[in-house]
Protein backbone atom coordinates (compact mmCIF):
# COMPACT_ATOMS: atom_id res chain seq x y z
CA UNK A 1 0.00 0.00 0.00
CA UNK A 2 0.92 3.46 -0.96
CA UNK A 3 1.78 5.37 2.25
CA UNK A 4 1.49 8.45 -0.18
CA UNK A 5 -2.38 8.18 -1.06
CA UNK A 6 -4.76 10.19 0.29
CA UNK A 7 -6.88 8.88 3.75
CA UNK A 8 -9.68 9.26 1.48
CA UNK A 9 -8.57 6.65 -0.76
CA UNK A 10 -7.49 4.30 1.68
CA UNK A 11 -10.79 4.67 3.91
CA UNK A 12 -12.62 4.08 1.21
CA UNK A 13 -10.86 1.07 0.08
CA UNK A 14 -11.57 0.16 4.13
CA UNK A 15 -15.04 0.37 4.00
CA UNK A 16 -14.89 -1.23 0.84
CA UNK A 17 -13.64 -4.63 1.77
CA UNK A 18 -15.60 -4.42 4.79
CA UNK A 19 -19.17 -3.48 2.82
CA UNK A 20 -18.30 -6.53 0.23
CA UNK A 21 -17.09 -9.05 2.90
CA UNK A 22 -20.10 -8.34 5.23
CA UNK A 23 -22.90 -8.48 2.73
CA UNK A 24 -21.75 -11.88 1.39
CA UNK A 25 -23.29 -13.05 4.66
CA UNK A 26 -26.73 -10.57 4.48
CA UNK A 27 -28.60 -12.25 1.53
CA UNK A 28 -28.31 -15.42 2.95
CA UNK A 29 -29.61 -14.55 6.66
CA UNK A 30 -32.72 -13.16 4.74
CA UNK A 31 -33.28 -15.90 2.70
CA UNK A 32 -32.04 -19.04 4.38
CA UNK A 33 -34.34 -17.26 7.70
CA UNK A 34 -37.73 -17.25 5.60
CA UNK A 35 -36.70 -21.24 3.71
CA UNK A 36 -35.91 -22.46 7.24
CA UNK A 37 -39.42 -20.90 8.52
CA UNK A 38 -41.28 -22.25 5.11
CA UNK A 39 -40.11 -25.80 6.13
CA UNK A 40 -41.03 -25.78 9.54
CA UNK A 41 -44.33 -24.30 8.46
CA UNK A 42 -44.52 -27.34 6.11
CA UNK A 43 -43.76 -29.64 8.95
CA UNK A 44 -46.08 -28.39 11.66
CA UNK A 45 -48.63 -28.62 8.88
CA UNK A 46 -48.18 -31.97 7.71
CA UNK A 47 -46.03 -33.66 10.29
CA UNK A 48 -43.94 -35.26 7.66
CA UNK A 49 -40.17 -36.07 8.73
CA UNK A 50 -38.85 -35.02 6.09
CA UNK A 51 -39.99 -31.37 6.38
CA UNK A 52 -38.42 -31.73 10.04
CA UNK A 53 -34.55 -32.89 8.84
CA UNK A 54 -34.93 -29.94 6.21
CA UNK A 55 -35.60 -27.77 8.92
CA UNK A 56 -32.40 -28.41 11.13
CA UNK A 57 -30.74 -28.78 8.27
CA UNK A 58 -31.06 -26.10 6.80
CA UNK A 59 -31.44 -23.95 10.02
CA UNK A 60 -27.48 -25.02 11.03
CA UNK A 61 -26.51 -23.64 7.99
CA UNK A 62 -28.54 -20.51 8.81
CA UNK A 63 -27.26 -20.00 12.54
CA UNK A 64 -23.49 -20.52 11.17
CA UNK A 65 -24.26 -17.35 8.53
CA UNK A 66 -25.90 -15.26 10.62
CA UNK A 67 -22.98 -15.30 14.00
CA UNK A 68 -20.49 -14.21 11.18
CA UNK A 69 -22.94 -11.59 9.49
CA UNK A 70 -23.62 -9.79 12.85
CA UNK A 71 -19.32 -10.40 13.40
CA UNK A 72 -18.61 -8.56 10.45
CA UNK A 73 -21.64 -5.64 10.47
CA UNK A 74 -20.33 -4.12 14.02
CA UNK A 75 -17.29 -3.05 12.73
CA UNK A 76 -18.60 -1.16 9.74
CA UNK A 77 -20.60 0.84 12.45
CA UNK A 78 -17.48 1.73 13.89
CA UNK A 79 -15.73 2.89 11.04
CA UNK A 80 -18.79 5.73 10.87
CA UNK A 81 -16.51 7.14 13.93
CA UNK A 82 -13.41 6.28 13.28
CA UNK A 83 -12.54 6.97 9.26
CA UNK A 84 -15.90 9.23 8.37
CA UNK A 85 -16.59 11.44 11.67
CA UNK A 86 -17.53 14.53 8.84
CA UNK A 87 -19.79 12.45 7.60
CA UNK A 88 -21.30 11.72 10.79
CA UNK A 89 -21.27 14.98 12.10
CA UNK A 90 -22.77 16.27 9.18
CA UNK A 91 -25.57 13.18 8.24
CA UNK A 92 -25.63 11.92 11.87
CA UNK A 93 -29.11 13.43 12.77
CA UNK A 94 -30.48 11.92 9.88
CA UNK A 95 -28.54 8.76 8.56
CA UNK A 96 -28.57 7.78 12.58
CA UNK A 97 -32.34 7.57 12.87
CA UNK A 98 -32.64 4.45 10.36
CA UNK A 99 -29.58 2.88 12.14
CA UNK A 100 -31.23 2.89 15.52
CA UNK A 101 -34.44 1.68 14.21
CA UNK A 102 -32.81 -1.69 13.04
CA UNK A 103 -31.19 -2.20 16.03
CA UNK A 104 -33.64 -1.58 18.21
CA UNK A 105 -36.58 -3.00 16.56
CA UNK A 106 -35.00 -5.43 13.79
CA UNK A 107 -31.75 -6.75 15.99
CA UNK A 108 -34.12 -7.20 19.02
CA UNK A 109 -36.53 -9.34 17.07
CA UNK A 110 -33.32 -11.31 15.50
CA UNK A 111 -31.51 -11.22 18.93
CA UNK A 112 -34.12 -12.89 21.36
CA UNK A 113 -36.52 -15.43 18.64
CA UNK A 114 -33.30 -16.60 17.43
CA UNK A 115 -32.40 -17.90 21.13
CA UNK A 116 -36.35 -19.25 21.71
CA UNK A 117 -36.07 -21.39 18.29
CA UNK A 118 -32.47 -22.44 19.04
CA UNK A 119 -33.59 -23.99 22.80
CA UNK A 120 -37.38 -24.25 22.43
CA UNK A 121 -37.48 -27.37 20.03
CA UNK A 122 -38.45 -29.59 23.05
CA UNK A 123 -39.72 -26.82 25.34
CA UNK A 124 -41.86 -24.97 23.06
CA UNK A 125 -45.62 -26.11 21.18
CA UNK A 126 -44.41 -26.30 17.61
CA UNK A 127 -46.66 -23.43 16.57
CA UNK A 128 -45.13 -21.33 19.03
CA UNK A 129 -41.69 -22.86 18.27
CA UNK A 130 -42.57 -21.96 14.09
CA UNK A 131 -43.76 -18.82 15.04
CA UNK A 132 -40.25 -18.00 16.54
CA UNK A 133 -38.17 -18.21 13.26
CA UNK A 134 -41.10 -16.29 11.19
CA UNK A 135 -40.76 -13.33 13.75
CA UNK A 136 -36.32 -14.14 13.32
CA UNK A 137 -37.00 -14.18 9.96
CA UNK A 138 -39.29 -10.72 10.09
CA UNK A 139 -36.09 -9.26 11.93
CA UNK A 140 -33.51 -9.96 9.13
CA UNK A 141 -36.18 -8.26 6.29
CA UNK A 142 -36.38 -5.31 8.56
CA UNK A 143 -32.84 -5.03 9.45
CA UNK A 144 -32.18 -5.09 5.51
CA UNK A 145 -34.83 -2.31 4.97
CA UNK A 146 -33.46 0.08 7.64
CA UNK A 147 -29.99 -0.16 6.36
CA UNK A 148 -31.33 0.06 2.76
CA UNK A 149 -33.35 3.08 3.89
CA UNK A 150 -30.16 4.77 5.47
CA UNK A 151 -28.33 3.94 1.87
CA UNK A 152 -30.94 5.02 -0.16
CA UNK A 153 -30.76 8.75 1.63
CA UNK A 154 -27.60 8.99 0.36
CA UNK A 155 -28.38 8.25 -2.91
CA UNK A 156 -31.40 10.71 -3.16
CA UNK A 157 -31.38 12.90 0.07
CA UNK A 158 -35.20 13.93 1.04
CA UNK A 159 -37.04 15.26 4.18
CA UNK A 160 -33.81 17.03 5.26
CA UNK A 161 -33.21 20.86 6.51
CA UNK A 162 -29.65 22.32 6.74
CA UNK A 163 -28.90 23.67 10.02
CA UNK A 164 -26.50 26.47 8.94
CA UNK A 165 -25.54 27.59 11.83
CA UNK A 166 -24.57 24.02 13.17
CA UNK A 167 -23.17 23.22 9.67
CA UNK A 168 -25.05 19.74 9.43
CA UNK A 169 -28.28 17.87 8.16
CA UNK A 170 -31.43 17.80 9.98
CA UNK A 171 -34.37 14.69 9.88
CA UNK A 172 -37.93 16.71 9.16
CA UNK A 173 -39.88 13.58 8.16
CA UNK A 174 -38.81 9.92 8.80
CA UNK A 175 -41.95 8.77 7.47
CA UNK A 176 -40.69 10.30 4.34
CA UNK A 177 -37.01 9.28 4.56
CA UNK A 178 -38.39 5.26 5.17
CA UNK A 179 -40.96 5.15 2.39
CA UNK A 180 -39.29 6.93 -0.47
CA UNK A 181 -39.38 5.68 -3.68
CA UNK A 182 -36.30 5.01 -3.84
CA UNK A 183 -35.88 3.29 -0.68
CA UNK A 184 -38.95 1.07 -1.64
CA UNK A 185 -37.40 0.26 -4.88
CA UNK A 186 -33.90 -0.68 -3.51
CA UNK A 187 -35.36 -2.79 -1.10
CA UNK A 188 -37.48 -4.98 -3.45
CA UNK A 189 -34.44 -5.16 -5.78
CA UNK A 190 -31.62 -6.37 -2.50
CA UNK A 191 -34.63 -8.63 -1.16
CA UNK A 192 -35.38 -10.57 -4.32
CA UNK A 193 -31.69 -10.72 -5.04
CA UNK A 194 -31.17 -12.08 -1.23
CA UNK A 195 -33.94 -14.71 -1.96
CA UNK A 196 -32.17 -15.74 -5.19
CA UNK A 197 -29.01 -16.07 -3.13
CA UNK A 198 -31.09 -18.59 -0.59
CA UNK A 199 -32.27 -20.55 -3.01
CA UNK A 200 -29.46 -20.90 -5.71
CA UNK A 201 -27.47 -22.18 -1.75
CA UNK A 202 -29.99 -25.11 -1.07
CA UNK A 203 -30.06 -25.92 -5.17
CA UNK A 204 -26.04 -26.64 -4.85
CA UNK A 205 -26.01 -28.32 -2.05
CA UNK A 206 -28.82 -30.23 -3.31
CA UNK A 207 -27.18 -31.24 -5.98
CA UNK A 208 -23.88 -31.83 -4.62
CA UNK A 209 -25.98 -34.50 -2.04
CA UNK A 210 -27.98 -36.08 -4.76
CA UNK A 211 -25.04 -36.35 -7.52
CA UNK A 212 -23.22 -38.33 -4.65
CA UNK A 213 -26.23 -40.28 -4.09
CA UNK A 214 -25.93 -40.75 -8.09
CA UNK A 215 -22.15 -41.43 -7.96
CA UNK A 216 -23.10 -44.69 -5.44
CA UNK A 217 -25.85 -46.48 -7.47
CA UNK A 218 -23.60 -46.37 -10.36
CA UNK A 219 -21.14 -48.10 -8.30
CA UNK A 220 -23.60 -51.08 -7.70
CA UNK A 221 -24.10 -49.67 -3.86
CA UNK A 222 -27.51 -50.62 -1.86
CA UNK A 223 -27.93 -47.54 0.08
CA UNK A 224 -29.81 -48.01 3.61
CA UNK A 225 -32.95 -46.49 5.15
CA UNK A 226 -30.76 -43.27 6.12
CA UNK A 227 -29.58 -42.80 2.79
CA UNK A 228 -33.18 -42.74 1.29
CA UNK A 229 -34.31 -40.30 4.16
CA UNK A 230 -31.26 -37.76 3.40
CA UNK A 231 -32.12 -38.47 -0.44
CA UNK A 232 -35.75 -37.42 0.17
CA UNK A 233 -34.47 -34.10 2.45
CA UNK A 234 -32.43 -32.94 -0.88
CA UNK A 235 -34.84 -33.80 -3.40
CA UNK A 236 -37.57 -31.87 -1.00
CA UNK A 237 -34.90 -28.64 -0.90
CA UNK A 238 -33.67 -29.20 -4.32
CA UNK A 239 -37.31 -28.55 -5.78
CA UNK A 240 -37.92 -26.24 -3.09
CA UNK A 241 -35.16 -23.66 -4.32
CA UNK A 242 -35.35 -24.13 -7.80
CA UNK A 243 -39.19 -22.74 -7.20
CA UNK A 244 -37.92 -19.90 -4.96
CA UNK A 245 -34.91 -18.96 -7.65
CA UNK A 246 -37.44 -18.66 -10.38
CA UNK A 247 -39.58 -16.44 -8.41
CA UNK A 248 -36.87 -14.64 -6.92
CA UNK A 249 -35.03 -14.23 -10.47
CA UNK A 250 -37.84 -12.77 -12.09
CA UNK A 251 -38.66 -10.63 -9.17
CA UNK A 252 -34.92 -9.07 -9.02
CA UNK A 253 -35.44 -8.39 -12.85
CA UNK A 254 -38.55 -6.64 -12.84
CA UNK A 255 -37.44 -4.47 -9.92
CA UNK A 256 -33.50 -4.09 -11.44
CA UNK A 257 -36.11 -2.71 -14.68
CA UNK A 258 -37.71 0.06 -12.51
CA UNK A 259 -34.63 0.78 -10.23
CA UNK A 260 -32.55 1.67 -13.50
CA UNK A 261 -35.33 3.93 -14.24
CA UNK A 262 -35.11 5.93 -11.22
CA UNK A 263 -31.47 5.79 -11.56
CA UNK A 264 -31.20 7.63 -14.51
CA UNK A 265 -33.83 10.03 -13.29
CA UNK A 266 -31.71 10.54 -10.11
CA UNK A 267 -28.08 9.91 -10.97
CA UNK A 268 -27.78 10.02 -14.34
CA UNK A 269 -24.06 10.12 -14.35
CA UNK A 270 -24.24 6.50 -12.72
CA UNK A 271 -25.77 4.72 -15.21
CA UNK A 272 -23.89 7.03 -18.53
CA UNK A 273 -21.16 5.42 -16.65
CA UNK A 274 -22.71 1.91 -16.44
CA UNK A 275 -23.24 2.03 -20.39
CA UNK A 276 -20.47 3.79 -21.39
CA UNK A 277 -22.39 6.74 -23.16
CA UNK A 278 -19.92 9.20 -23.35
CA UNK A 279 -22.31 12.04 -25.66
CA UNK A 280 -26.09 12.39 -25.17
CA UNK A 281 -27.71 10.32 -27.84
CA UNK A 282 -31.25 10.47 -29.40
CA UNK A 283 -32.23 7.55 -29.34
CA UNK A 284 -29.73 5.95 -27.16
CA UNK A 285 -28.10 2.51 -27.73
CA UNK A 286 -27.14 -0.20 -25.34
CA UNK A 287 -22.90 -1.26 -24.68
CA UNK A 288 -23.44 -5.21 -24.94
CA UNK A 289 -19.71 -4.61 -24.62
CA UNK A 290 -17.43 -1.84 -24.99
CA UNK A 291 -13.58 -0.80 -23.70
CA UNK A 292 -13.74 2.95 -22.63
CA UNK A 293 -11.02 5.60 -22.94
CA UNK A 294 -11.26 7.90 -20.00
CA UNK A 295 -9.17 10.44 -21.57
CA UNK A 296 -10.23 10.74 -24.71
CA UNK A 297 -13.64 10.54 -23.65
CA UNK A 298 -14.88 8.11 -25.85
CA UNK A 299 -15.27 4.13 -26.70
CA UNK A 300 -12.29 2.34 -28.60
CA UNK A 301 -14.38 -0.69 -29.13
CA UNK A 302 -18.13 -1.25 -28.98
CA UNK A 303 -21.27 -3.55 -29.58
CA UNK A 304 -24.58 -1.78 -29.46
CA UNK A 305 -28.08 -2.51 -29.63
CA UNK A 306 -29.82 0.30 -31.31
CA UNK A 307 -32.33 2.03 -29.26
CA UNK A 308 -32.68 -0.39 -26.51
CA UNK A 309 -31.06 2.05 -23.37
CA UNK A 310 -34.22 4.40 -24.50
CA UNK A 311 -36.16 1.98 -23.58
CA UNK A 312 -34.52 1.11 -20.52
CA UNK A 313 -34.52 4.43 -19.27
CA UNK A 314 -37.77 5.37 -20.44
CA UNK A 315 -39.56 2.59 -21.73
CA UNK A 316 -39.75 4.02 -25.59
CA UNK A 317 -36.89 3.62 -28.22
CA UNK A 318 -36.97 7.08 -28.88
CA UNK A 319 -36.02 9.43 -26.01
CA UNK A 320 -32.62 11.09 -25.33
CA UNK A 321 -30.13 10.06 -22.85
CA UNK A 322 -27.68 12.25 -21.42
CA UNK A 323 -23.79 11.13 -21.52
CA UNK A 324 -20.72 11.32 -19.40
CA UNK A 325 -19.60 14.63 -20.48
CA UNK A 326 -22.62 16.10 -20.98
CA UNK A 327 -23.55 15.49 -17.20
CA UNK A 328 -20.06 15.92 -15.94
CA UNK A 329 -20.41 19.48 -17.32
CA UNK A 330 -23.34 20.82 -16.19
CA UNK A 331 -22.31 19.43 -12.67
CA UNK A 332 -19.18 21.04 -12.89
CA UNK A 333 -21.11 24.36 -13.69
CA UNK A 334 -23.37 23.70 -11.03
CA UNK A 335 -21.09 22.79 -8.18
CA UNK A 336 -17.39 24.34 -9.23
CA UNK A 337 -14.28 22.64 -10.52
CA UNK A 338 -13.35 20.17 -13.75
CA UNK A 339 -15.52 17.96 -15.55
CA UNK A 340 -13.20 15.56 -14.80
CA UNK A 341 -13.81 15.54 -11.36
CA UNK A 342 -17.42 14.39 -11.76
CA UNK A 343 -16.78 10.99 -13.30
CA UNK A 344 -16.32 8.10 -11.67
CA UNK A 345 -14.59 4.89 -12.79
CA UNK A 346 -15.66 4.36 -15.84
CA UNK A 347 -14.19 0.82 -16.29
CA UNK A 348 -15.35 -0.42 -12.97
CA UNK A 349 -18.94 0.46 -13.32
CA UNK A 350 -19.69 -0.51 -16.70
CA UNK A 351 -17.94 -3.89 -16.20
CA UNK A 352 -19.34 -4.24 -12.20
CA UNK A 353 -23.10 -3.60 -13.81
CA UNK A 354 -22.89 -6.26 -16.17
CA UNK A 355 -21.28 -8.63 -14.30
CA UNK A 356 -24.23 -8.28 -11.57
CA UNK A 357 -26.50 -9.28 -14.71
CA UNK A 358 -24.52 -11.93 -15.99
CA UNK A 359 -23.97 -13.83 -12.60
CA UNK A 360 -27.47 -12.97 -11.20
CA UNK A 361 -29.38 -14.14 -14.40
CA UNK A 362 -27.45 -17.03 -14.79
CA UNK A 363 -29.18 -18.53 -11.59
CA UNK A 364 -32.40 -17.75 -12.33
CA UNK A 365 -31.50 -19.60 -15.96
CA UNK A 366 -30.36 -22.54 -14.23
CA UNK A 367 -33.42 -23.04 -11.73
CA UNK A 368 -35.58 -22.24 -15.21
CA UNK A 369 -34.14 -25.09 -16.67
CA UNK A 370 -33.63 -27.39 -13.39
CA UNK A 371 -37.91 -26.82 -13.06
CA UNK A 372 -37.92 -27.71 -16.72
CA UNK A 373 -36.13 -31.12 -16.28
CA UNK A 374 -37.95 -31.89 -13.06
CA UNK A 375 -41.39 -31.30 -14.03
CA UNK A 376 -44.31 -34.09 -14.01
CA UNK A 377 -42.51 -37.77 -13.68
CA UNK A 378 -39.48 -36.36 -15.15
CA UNK A 379 -36.90 -35.99 -11.79
CA UNK A 380 -33.28 -35.30 -12.04
CA UNK A 381 -33.57 -35.87 -7.86
CA UNK A 382 -33.21 -39.50 -7.11
CA UNK A 383 -35.64 -42.00 -6.07
CA UNK A 384 -36.27 -45.37 -4.76
CA UNK A 385 -38.17 -48.48 -5.96
CA UNK A 386 -38.51 -51.95 -5.34
CA UNK A 387 -37.93 -53.96 -8.75
CA UNK A 388 -39.33 -57.83 -9.51
CA UNK A 389 -37.18 -58.94 -7.02
CA UNK A 390 -38.00 -56.92 -3.94
CA UNK A 391 -34.73 -55.01 -3.85
CA UNK A 392 -33.98 -51.71 -2.86
CA UNK A 393 -33.16 -49.72 -6.55
CA UNK A 394 -32.09 -46.08 -6.39
CA UNK A 395 -33.80 -44.72 -9.64
CA UNK A 396 -33.66 -41.49 -11.41
CA UNK A 397 -37.44 -41.29 -12.12
CA UNK A 398 -40.36 -43.11 -11.19
CA UNK A 399 -40.43 -44.31 -15.12
CA UNK A 400 -38.15 -43.46 -16.77
CA UNK A 401 -34.27 -42.59 -16.40
CA UNK A 402 -33.14 -38.94 -18.27
CA UNK A 403 -30.22 -38.57 -20.38
CA UNK A 404 -26.91 -39.84 -17.72
CA UNK A 405 -24.67 -37.29 -19.26
CA UNK A 406 -27.51 -34.83 -18.91
CA UNK A 407 -27.91 -35.10 -15.14
CA UNK A 408 -24.24 -35.43 -14.73
CA UNK A 409 -24.01 -31.77 -15.82
CA UNK A 410 -26.76 -30.54 -14.14
CA UNK A 411 -25.20 -31.75 -10.59
CA UNK A 412 -21.79 -29.83 -11.54
CA UNK A 413 -23.68 -26.94 -12.84
CA UNK A 414 -25.56 -26.65 -9.82
CA UNK A 415 -23.07 -26.73 -7.52
CA UNK A 416 -20.77 -24.27 -8.94
CA UNK A 417 -23.76 -21.67 -9.56
CA UNK A 418 -24.25 -21.96 -5.61
CA UNK A 419 -22.16 -18.42 -5.73
CA UNK A 420 -22.94 -17.02 -8.43
CA UNK A 421 -25.46 -14.53 -6.96
CA UNK A 422 -22.84 -13.60 -4.24
CA UNK A 423 -21.12 -12.39 -7.57
CA UNK A 424 -23.90 -10.74 -8.40
CA UNK A 425 -24.63 -8.76 -5.17
CA UNK A 426 -20.81 -7.96 -4.69
CA UNK A 427 -20.73 -6.54 -7.96
CA UNK A 428 -24.17 -4.70 -7.74
CA UNK A 429 -22.59 -2.71 -4.24
CA UNK A 430 -19.44 -2.16 -6.38
CA UNK A 431 -21.25 -0.44 -8.90
CA UNK A 432 -23.90 1.26 -6.31
CA UNK A 433 -21.57 2.91 -4.42
CA UNK A 434 -18.57 3.87 -6.87
CA UNK A 435 -20.90 4.92 -9.41
CA UNK A 436 -22.29 7.76 -7.17
CA UNK A 437 -18.69 9.13 -6.68
CA UNK A 438 -17.59 11.95 -6.16
CA UNK A 439 -20.37 12.09 -3.60
CA UNK A 440 -21.10 10.58 -0.70
CA UNK A 441 -24.43 12.37 -0.30
CA UNK A 442 -25.18 12.91 -3.48
CA UNK A 443 -25.30 16.57 -4.45
CA UNK A 444 -24.65 17.56 -0.97
CA UNK A 445 -21.42 16.19 0.61
CA UNK A 446 -18.24 15.18 -1.24
CA UNK A 447 -16.53 11.82 -0.21
CA UNK A 448 -13.44 14.11 0.26
CA UNK A 449 -15.26 15.89 2.60
CA UNK A 450 -16.42 13.50 4.75
CA UNK A 451 -13.25 11.55 5.62
CA UNK A 452 -11.90 12.16 9.40
CA UNK A 453 -9.70 15.42 9.82
CA UNK A 454 -7.81 14.10 12.42
CA UNK A 455 -6.83 10.53 10.78
CA UNK A 456 -3.18 9.80 8.98
CA UNK A 457 -2.85 7.53 6.08
CA UNK A 458 -0.84 5.27 7.87
CA UNK A 459 -3.38 4.84 10.43
CA UNK A 460 -6.15 3.73 8.17
CA UNK A 461 -3.69 1.54 6.48
CA UNK A 462 -2.62 0.00 9.60
CA UNK A 463 -6.47 -0.88 11.11
CA UNK A 464 -7.14 -1.85 7.18
CA UNK A 465 -4.28 -4.56 7.18
CA UNK A 466 -5.88 -5.89 10.76
CA UNK A 467 -9.66 -6.44 9.51
CA UNK A 468 -8.41 -7.67 6.08
CA UNK A 469 -6.16 -10.68 8.18
CA UNK A 470 -9.15 -11.02 10.74
CA UNK A 471 -11.76 -11.29 7.85
CA UNK A 472 -9.11 -13.09 5.95
CA UNK A 473 -9.22 -15.68 9.16
CA UNK A 474 -13.27 -15.75 9.35
CA UNK A 475 -13.32 -16.96 5.84
CA UNK A 476 -11.42 -19.74 6.50
CA UNK A 477 -13.58 -20.04 10.04
CA UNK A 478 -16.81 -19.80 7.63
CA UNK A 479 -16.08 -21.88 4.85
CA UNK A 480 -14.73 -24.46 6.83
CA UNK A 481 -17.99 -24.77 8.97
CA UNK A 482 -20.51 -24.66 6.19
CA UNK A 483 -18.44 -27.35 4.23
CA UNK A 484 -18.42 -29.93 7.96
CA UNK A 485 -21.84 -29.44 8.31
CA UNK A 486 -23.30 -28.61 4.55
CA UNK A 487 -21.46 -31.84 3.27
CA UNK A 488 -22.13 -34.06 6.36
CA UNK A 489 -26.07 -33.32 4.96
CA UNK A 490 -29.25 -33.80 7.29
CA UNK A 491 -28.84 -35.41 10.27
CA UNK A 492 -32.12 -37.96 10.16
CA UNK A 493 -31.05 -39.94 12.57
CA UNK A 494 -32.94 -37.58 14.93
CA UNK A 495 -36.11 -37.93 15.93
CA UNK A 496 -39.06 -35.19 15.92
CA UNK A 497 -40.96 -34.18 19.14
CA UNK A 498 -43.97 -36.96 19.47
CA UNK A 499 -46.36 -34.17 20.88
CA UNK A 500 -46.11 -30.49 21.96
CA UNK A 501 -44.76 -30.15 25.42
CA UNK A 502 -47.68 -29.27 27.62
CA UNK A 503 -47.76 -26.56 30.25
CA UNK A 504 -47.07 -27.32 33.93
CA UNK A 505 -48.66 -26.69 36.82
CA UNK A 506 -47.17 -23.52 39.01
CA UNK A 507 -44.54 -25.07 41.80
CA UNK A 508 -46.46 -27.08 44.87
CA UNK A 509 -49.79 -27.26 43.32
CA UNK A 510 -49.04 -30.04 40.68
CA UNK A 511 -47.62 -33.86 41.24
CA UNK A 512 -43.98 -32.74 40.89
CA UNK A 513 -43.21 -35.72 38.44
CA UNK A 514 -41.98 -33.03 35.79
CA UNK A 515 -39.73 -31.59 37.92
CA UNK A 516 -38.37 -34.40 39.34
CA UNK A 517 -37.46 -36.04 36.51
CA UNK A 518 -35.23 -32.88 34.96
CA UNK A 519 -33.63 -32.45 38.67
CA UNK A 520 -30.86 -34.47 37.36
CA UNK A 521 -30.41 -32.21 33.58
CA UNK A 522 -28.04 -29.84 32.84
CA UNK A 523 -29.90 -26.23 31.69
CA UNK A 524 -30.41 -26.66 28.35
CA UNK A 525 -28.92 -23.06 27.18
CA UNK A 526 -26.08 -23.67 30.01
CA UNK A 527 -22.60 -24.17 28.11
Amino acid sequence: MNLAMAPETVARWQFGITTVYHFLFVPLTISLAALTAGLETAWVRTGKEKYFHATKFWGKLFLINIAMGVVTGIVQEFQFGMNWSDYSRFVGDVFGAPLAMEALIAFFFESTFIGLWIFGWDKLPKKLHCACIWIVSLGTVLSGYFILAANSWMQHPVAYKIDKKAGKAQLTDIREALTQHTTLVVAAHTLTAAFLTGAAFMIGISCFHLWRAKRAQDAGELPDEKQRKRIGVMRTSLRTGLVIAVIAGLGTALSGDELGQVMFEQQPMKMASAEALWDTQNPASFSAFAVGDVDQGRNSVEVEIPGLLSFLAHHNFHEAVPGINDIAAHEAELYGGAPRDYMPNIFMTFWAFRLMITFGMASFAFALVGLWLTRGRRRLAPRFRTGEDEVPRLMLTAERELNPTLTAWFWRIGVVTMGFPLIANSFGWIFTEMGRQPWVVNGLMRTADAVSPGVSTAQVVTSMSVFTLLYAVLAVVEVRLMAKYAGAGPDVAETPPVKDPQLRAPHGTGTGSDEDADAGKPLSFAY
